[in-house]
């Protein structure tokens, strides 16, 4: 007698392999789904730090250009300014937590640091990864670091132009006679600063007291890059 294969019992067999088969590759996708999601969000809050930190430093960069001009017309010591310190964290981090929020993260903490000068900020997401196949995500919230260094460009000039030697001129002569006891023209009388001459990439710069108004930019004169 000839065993008769039966081919709906073949079939009734294989259809639970293959709904096995397809919730395993559902659940693959929505688990692949899942980290790309959650790597969205990284990359979001990375993105976010990195904006805050340069901010902070390009803050503390504008900072130190006024605190240099001032020196310089004021005459007093510079010498720490030109090298990224000697002045305080002022509005920097504040600065952090503005660009942050622009890209929808919280500041949690920024902290300044010395030789070199930099600001490290790290930040969270507002948002979190949200609800996928594997559980807790829905909570989640992605954090990231950025580290911003604050790197001088200039350093005084080893070869400084020379100052010009003073000129002395006789007084007018009064038509009436009269001497008022004047000291002459000296523009207000204030003393004049010399030149201050650097070196800035490779390039000569000189810095005349006298005309603040020609002074550089503060990214002619410190740079602002990020670091690991």
């Amino acid at each position: 007698m000839t065993a008769r294969r039966d081919l709906g019992s073949d079939a009734g067999q294989a259809f639970p392999i293959y709904i096995t088969a397809v919730a395993g590759l559902l659940f693959l996708a929505l688990a692949l789904f899942a980290v790309g999601q959650a790597g969205a969000t990284r990359n979001g809050g990375q993105t976010a730090a990195d904006a805050a930190a340069l901010a902070a430093g390009q803050d503390y960069r504008d900072q130190l250009r006024k605190a240099f001009l001032k020196a310089i017309t004021d005459g007093s010591a510079w010498d720490d300014l030109l090298n990224g310190r000697g002045l305080g964290v002022g509005d920097a981090c504040e600065q952090a937590g503005w660009f942050a929020g622009k890209n929808d993260a919280e500041v949690t903490g920024c902290t300044p640091g010395y030789l070199p000068t930099s600001f490290t900020v790290t930040v969270r997401t507002r948002e979190p990864v949200g609800d996928t196949v594997i559980p807790g995500t829905e909570s989640q919230h992605a954090k990231a670091r950025a580290k911003a260094v604050v790197t001088p460009r200039c350093a005084v000039s080893p070869t400084p132009s020379p100052t010009p030697a003073p000129t002395t001129e006789p007084p007018a002569d009064d038509e009436g006679g009269n001497d008022d006891g004047g000291t002459g023209d000296d523009e207000g009388g204030e003393d004049n600063k010399p030149a201050v001459d650097l070196r800035c990439d490779g390039e000569d710069l000189t810095i005349d007291p006298a005309h603040p108004d020609l002074f550089p930019d503060a990214k002619d004169l410190f740079s602002v890059h990020l670091a690991d």
